[in-house]
């Protein structure tokens, strides 16, 4: 089977054991996140994929992503000391969370999967959440473009 029938699994797959190669990633699920259990907390940390939309060209089709990449915010008990930091881990969820994206756009950008020929075209935006879903939950949604092969042979 070519690249291009099986672009959508290859792609989506390659993405998901490139997450689950990250310490700071337990589950990656992919389609509606409202059909993600989210009050489990043992599939914490969790990155979720969503296919926005597919561009075919001639040579190439692009994915449009979105990963929502996410950890349980963990409110002490003890009386709030640091006023910056608060009573609770979300600047550490943050900072993993953000750095599980970032490794993953710079895989796709200059590291083994570009050499793959899955590769980002253009600049990823990632925006910060906190409490988006259930379990005081935070992280970051990346949005970007990753361009593949499109061979189908109509001949």
């Amino acid at each position: 089977m070519s690249t291009s029938i099986r672009g959508f699994y290859l792609l989506t797959d390659t993405i998901k054991d490139t997450l689950l190669s990250d310490e700071n990633v337990n589950t990656v699920t992919i389609g509606d996140l409202k059909e993600v259990d989210l009050s489990k907390q043992t599939i914490f940390p969790l990155s979720h994929m969503i296919v926005n939309s597919v561009t075919s060209s001639e040579n190439v089709l692009s994915f449009n992503i979105s990963i929502l990449s996410m950890d349980i915010v963990d409110q002490s008990k003890e009386r709030e000391i640091d006023i910056f930091v608060g009573n609770d881990n979300e600047q550490d969820v943050l900072n993993t969370q953000l750095s599980v994206l970032n490794k993953l756009i710079q895989k796709l950008r200059i590291g083994q999967l570009y050499r793959e020929k899955y590769q980002v075209i253009g600049d990823a935006s990632l925006e910060p959440f906190r409490d988006r879903f259930e379990n005081q939950l935070a992280g970051w949604a990346a949005t970007f473009d990753v361009i593949i092969e499109n061979d189908i042979n109509i001949c």
